[in-house]
């Protein structure tokens, strides 16, 4: 089953592997855990571009919040005429209602791959050496769930995915915060379902109990990344100006 993994798989085993070696000397145990992270940037770093592509495609669907109104407005008493004149309408303009979706469902096939990586005892018909590796007392093909069933969530172990969660936490309360705040004063046409927009960010954390901490891990980068590039993409413009002192202004 999903044998159309099995390359990624292991060329995503093999790199993290080699990250870690690599920094072993300096961080120690932790190798594996600051390659798994690595692994993550190298990942965002290469869906950059789509991410700048899907912002300008944000912009162009809040240019047609005025049209996109008028037609709801216009055929809100036929919703399947609505939906041919919204498609025609953004068919026309080049744009999709969707933009701003593709780098996000993009995560799903690596999120994948990380999954199978903690989850395989063989790799290429070889032993899994990553499965022996751990961060703080916890394996990183362990799950959360069998922590809990055994009574031990103070342990180490459950102190690592404890810490894992607030930090989940922590990510999904500031990109909620930053959503709100962008809604409230941005002219980017308004996105659907904004309740729950407010509500999915923590789902991140129920996702993760799910998972091996290793997939727990790349799942926390990867949303701290994508929290940073969405701020510092739609930072605002700032124009710099010279002005000159009030001394020379006459």
């Amino acid at each position: 089953m999903f044998a159309f993994l099995d390359v990624p798989v292991a060329g995503a085993y093999h790199l993290v592997l080699a990250l870690s070696n690599l920094l072993a000397p300096l961080l120690g145990a932790a190798s594996t855990v600051a390659a798994i992270i690595g692994f993550t940037i190298l990942v965002r770093l290469l869906l950059h571009p789509l991410s700048r592509a899907a912002l300008r495609g944000e912009r162009a669907r809040a240019v047609l919040t005025p049209q996109v109104n008028s037609l709801r407005e216009k055929h809100k008493r036929d919703p399947q005429r609505l939906n041919e004149e919204l498609a025609k309408l953004y068919r026309e303009s080049d744009t999709s209602m969707f933009a701003g979706c593709l780098p996000v469902l993009l995560q799903a096939p690596f999120l994948s791959v990380m999954y199978r990586l903690f989850e395989s005892t063989t790799i290429s018909g070889k032993p899994n050496d990553l499965l022996s590796h751990s961060l703080f007392g916890a394996t990183l093909n362990q799950h959360w769930l069998p922590v809990m069933q055994g009574a031990v969530a103070f342990t180490p172990a459950g102190l690592v995915f404890l810490a894992l969660f607030a930090l989940l936490a922590t990510v999904a309360t500031y990109t909620v915060h930053w959503q709100t705040t962008r809604m409230a004063t941005s002219q980017d046409a308004p996105m659907p379902g904004g309740r729950l927009l407010r509500v999915l960010p923590y789902g991140t954390i129920l996702i993760a109990a799910f998972l091996p901490l290793a997939a727990g891990i790349y799942l926390l980068t990867t949303n701290a990344w994508t929290a940073a590039e969405r701020t510092w993409l739609r930072r605002p413009k700032t124009n710099h100006t010279f002005s000159p002192p009030s001394a020379f202004a006459d």
